[in-house]
Parts: C-alpha cells; structure tokens; sequence
C-alpha cells in the first residue's frame, strides 16, 4: 500500500501554492507540538521550485518549530498532570517519571547540561516534540532550552534546504525515488519505541 508518496506528490503541489510559505509555517508549528508529520516533506519541494529562497523558507520552517516547541513546552509544564492517568492506563508512567527524574537532576545541576541533551536529540530519528514536552515536563530553563531548539532545528532545515539547493533535480529525484521506504521506516521505528515503552523495563 503506498501511502507516502501520495502525501509527498501532494506536498510537491503545495509548494508552489500561493499561500506556501503561511502553509509550511503552519506545518512547522503545528508539528512541533503534536502532528506527526515533519515539515521537511514540504520544505524540500518548495527549495526545488524557488532554489533562490532556500535560505527564506529554512528560517520560515525554524521560526515557527520554534514557536511550536514554545507552547509544547508549556503544555507539558502545565498539563501533564492532567494526562498521567492516561500515561499510567498505557504503562509509561513509572518510566516517564524515571527519565524525568534523571532529566530533572541534570536540568537542576548545570542547565546547559541539558542544552546539549536536547541539541544532540536533533540528531535522532525520535520527534523532537518529545523533547520539547519533557523540557516543560522538567522545567529545563528557556534560555538554555530556545537555544537548543533554534540550533537543532536550524541545523535540520538549513542543512537540508541547503542540499537540495547545491543537489537541485537530483535531489527530489531520489526523495521521490525512496520517499516510501523512508515513511515506512519511520513508522516502523516509531512502533518500536511505543512498543519499548510499554512493555520493556
């Protein structure tokens, strides 16, 4: 069953839409939060139809993730007490409490600790909105934790709006190539850590 390269197609219409850039804007706050998918699906069609504005649409899509991790943070500051009998009905809760336990120790130790935590977490095929939550979980301090989120996303988009830029039609050719093994892949890894949360301990 194909199913992303539907939604990357898609996405390649959406870039030259006249509204593209409020749209990827949008995709990139919202992502950042809790939509699971990443605003690179569109960046990168929108740098092969404008290679001139790569560098425009990059800080677009990190202003906005940022914006995103911005209220993320604050939801799971002031929310995530409400949501814990959900957490414990799944079995994570003694887990999630654990990491952010340890979190917590090394936030409260040297908060640029945590800046480099959350920097690294950039490089992980895990969404970021995870760290943005626990961030507020913690109370990891917003200068430490901005930072953080202005380099790990910056340094997503920046490096793949850059690439396809210097790539150009080589570029999408080979997304488009492989765009369905990728999604799968991420479903795939995603399932894996649900699935290691809830049942290894």
């Amino acid at each position: 069953m194909k199913l992303f390269k539907p939604l990357y197609e898609k996405a390649l219409s959406w870039s030259s839409h006249p509204r593209a850039e409020p749209i990827l804007g949008g995709l990139s706050f919202v992502e950042a939060i809790i939509f699971p998918v990443m605003p690179e699906i569109m960046l990168g069609p929108m740098v092969l139809a404008r290679p001139k504005k790569w560098a425009r649409f990059a800080t677009i899509s990190m202003v906005f993730s940022v914006l995103g991790a911005l209220v993320g943070y604050a939801l799971g500051h002031f929310a995530f007490t409400a949501v814990r009998p959900l957490l414990d009905s799944l079995g994570w809760l003694e887990r999630i409490d654990a990491q952010v336990a340890e979190l917590q120790v090394i936030a409260t130790q040297s908060p640029w600790s945590a800046f480099w935590i959350l920097v690294l977490a950039g490089f992980l095929p895990i969404p970021l909105k995870i760290f943005t939550w626990a961030s507020g979980i913690v109370g990891v301090p917003l200068l430490p934790f901005v930072a953080s989120m202005l380099i790990g996303r910056g340094k997503r988009v920046y490096l793949l709006a850059g690439l396809i830029r210097l790539a150009g039609p080589r570029a999408e050719a080979a997304l488009h190539r492989w765009i369905e093994w990728i999604g799968w892949a991420v479903v795939a890894l995603i399932v894996l850590v649900i699935v290691y949360m809830k049942y290894i301990n």
